[in-house]
């Protein structure tokens, strides 16, 4: 895999003139020599349609005169950079007008993403119809008459479709379309088809070219699909409604599927076909870092101009953070994850309790709140799905509304058997039904608390705050303590809920100060806390939960071989993740920082770096330590290593710095 990747988009209207007039072969190499780019995605089809090189299965772009695409791989396989080349698979302007019965349609006969033909934009594609016979000649062109190092196709997915080629399909088998069961099954038919005819338009001549399928988002607990991929390209704008939560939540789950990884990111201000729009280098400097740190390599996109000269500020800006990654590479490279937890995705799990798009939002909220809560705790963990092997895990949460299985509780009793330990919130830990526990978590459940918000007071002290009634937003339940359960705390009701009559202050009524039960118990298998904390988390911020969680973490860590494999003191926003490199026989560790500052309406952006002082750092070790150093610095560090622990101090240093362990 290649650590230096750019995803060069060109999405050229046929309103434009003299498409590539300005493209030059020697510009080309240099800017991504300034770039410091290994692998650049060039374009056989755009969004619009048009094919960029001379085609009989598609319409060359009409104001373009030359093979742009093979002067581009050319140029490129030239100085050594590679060229996976992107068609757009589920959009295809030009083609809409012309078909426009070939595209998915709700119930109401809307397109999608255009709702019409009155505005500007693209219109998505069914593949449920002779369509997809055409998108397979086009890609099987591409790859019989182009050196291409791979194939992109982009905007594709399991989709929702009542076009007439659906409804027809779906009578034809005696069904109703009005049958959403029946209609679900059917549309993921249709992706596998999708998927089958690409393989073979791809793979029956070149077996070995990589494949990768866009859909924005990598569907955690869908490793079926997941597999019709070679390797997985996360797509992550931070500035592009992302947000800098997301890729850590991404990456930490797919790095454990076993295939290559890259993570992409863009050099614009906010979204894809932002001309003229740039971030701050040390926001793609960091971002680059926190592939890295993530076992993944980088992509970064750019937008080409219609006239083919490739943007000089737009590589320097890249160059800046890929100069930076090659120097890293050497230690970045056939890397696996070292984690003390494990986070059981909400949305991998699926939600047994009620289903729509709601219960969708709130098991994305459980999960990012879960996320947010490990990385500003510094912990080293893994996002797992049912699937997923637990044993080398000592910790796991189980966030706000993951129900347990039968299959599942199979595997938790075989996790705790082995002496490692649960973190449940909310409704997580009842069976499918929802009316009792299928773990020993301390607890007996009553159901959900009539009262919103409502009070926790835990028996522990938290870190910055003195004991007293903590608010918590997030929706809460009743429980009662099980027999050999140990409370942690209790929960305490508002004297009303407010209302038309029973209404005090701005907000929400106080605590009356009373205790109605435990609200955070311990059992055999681990702890459980009584509210959605994650989702408040993930929701509001609140520093009491935070802390709260913290603790709940670090108490069952200590219980499980004596605390964390890395402690490090590093700011709320610090990142830390451990790779091991078996063949090289060391461990890196990643240490990042970078504070993301809220600009314009919600834009997340990072400009500053600042300098972290002295770092102390304690890595739990039983080998022998032959060498501990930074990197890619190879400077020598003075370390002591002791009762399976190795102490060392990190000198000053700013955005990302690898500390490395050689035994």
């Amino acid at each position: 895999m290649r650590f230096r990747q750019v995803h060069l988009d060109f999405h050229t209207s046929e309103a434009l003139p003299e498409i590539g007039r300005d493209f030059s072969k020697t510009q080309f190499q240099n800017m991504l020599k300034l770039g410091h780019v290994d692998s650049i995605t060039v374009f056989s089809k755009c969004h619009h349609g048009w094919a960029y090189h001379p085609s009989e299965a598609n319409d060359t772009h009409p104001n373009l005169s030359f093979d742009l695409l093979g002067a581009q791989i050319e140029a490129a396989h030239e100085i050594g950079v590679r060229t996976p080349v992107y068609l757009s698979a589920g959009l295809d302007e030009k083609l809409a007008r012309r078909h426009p019965e070939w595209l998915i349609r709700d119930r109401q006969e809307r397109t999608n993403w255009a709702a019409d033909f009155m505005e500007p934009g693209y219109h998505q594609f069914c593949m449920n119809t002779p369509y997809l016979d055409m998108l397979a000649a086009q890609v099987r062109e591409v790859v019989e008459r182009y050196d291409a190092d791979g194939i992109f196709l982009d905007i594709v997915g399991v989709r929702e479709c009542y076009c007439q080629s659906c409804v027809a399909e779906i009578r034809r088998r005696g069904s109703d379309p009005r049958s959403t069961e029946d209609m679900r099954a059917l549309w993921e038919e249709t992706y596998s088809k999708y998927g089958a005819a690409m393989d073979e338009a791809v793979h029956t001549l070149k077996p070995e070219l990589p494949l990768f399928h866009n859909n924005g988002h990598i569907a955690r607990g869908r490793r079926d699909l997941a597999a019709f991929n070679t390797h997985l390209e996360l797509e992550s704008l931070p500035t592009g409604g992302w947000g800098y939560d997301h890729f850590p939540l991404s990456a930490r789950y797919a790095q454990g599927l076993g295939m290559d990884v890259l993570g992409m990111t863009g050099k614009f201000h906010q979204f894809w076909g932002e001309f003229g729009g740039f971030k701050h280098p040390n926001a793609l400097r960091y971002e680059a870092a926190l592939n890295l740190a993530n076992g993944a390599g980088c992509s970064v996109g750019d937008q080409l101009h219609p006239l083919g000269e490739m943007d000089e500020a737009t590589y320097a800006l890249i160059g800046e953070a890929y100069a930076e990654v090659e120097a890293k590479e050497e230690w970045c490279r056939d890397v696996s994850a070292v984690a003390d937890i494990a986070l059981l995705s909400a949305e991998a799990a699926g939600s047994f309790f009620e289903s729509g798009a709601a219960a969708e939002k709130d098991a994305a909220a459980a999960d990012t709140g879960a996320v947010r809560i490990l990385l500003e705790g510094h912990y080293l963990f893994d996002v797992v799905d049912t699937q997923s092997d637990l044993k080398p895990y000592r910790i796991l949460i189980l966030p706000d509304r993951i129900a347990v299985t039968p299959e599942l509780q199979s595997k938790l009793a075989a996790f705790t058997a082995a002496g490692s330990r649960i973190l449940a919130t909310g409704r997580s830990g009842l069976t499918p039904a929802g009316d009792r526990f299928a773990l020993d978590l301390g607890a007996e459940w009553i159901g959900e608390s009539p009262f919103n918000p409502t009070y926790a007071r835990p028996d522990f002290e938290l870190a910055s705050l003195r004991s007293t009634s903590f608010l918590v937003y997030a929706t809460g339940y009743e429980v009662g303590l099980a027999a050999g359960g140990r409370s942690l705390g209790s929960r305490q009701n508002p004297y009303f809920n407010r209302d038309l009559f029973t209404f005090t202050s701005h907000r929400h009524a106080p605590s009356r100060g009373v205790d109605v039960g435990p609200g955070f118990t311990e059992g055999a298998d681990g702890f459980y806390a009584a509210w959605n904390l994650f989702t408040d988390y993930a929701r509001y911020g609140s520093l009491p939960v935070k802390q709260i969680l913290i603790h709940l973490l670090d108490s069952l860590l200590e219980s499980t071989a004596g605390g964390r494999t890395v402690s490090v003191k590093l700011p709320a926003q610090g990142i830390v993740t451990l790779q091991e490199q078996p063949e090289a026989d060391r461990r890196v560790l990643h240490l990042l920082y970078a504070p993301p500052i809220r600009r314009g309406k919600d834009t997340e952006v990072i400009e500053d770096l600042p300098i972290v002082q002295r770092t102390e750092v304690t890595l739990a070790e039983t080998r022998t330590v032959k060498r501990l150093y930074l990197a890619p610095q190879r400077t020598p560090l003075d370390f002591v290593q002791e009762n399976g622990k190795i102490a060392c101090t990190v000198p000053e240093w700013s955005c990302h710095q690898m500390v490395v362990a050689e035994f």
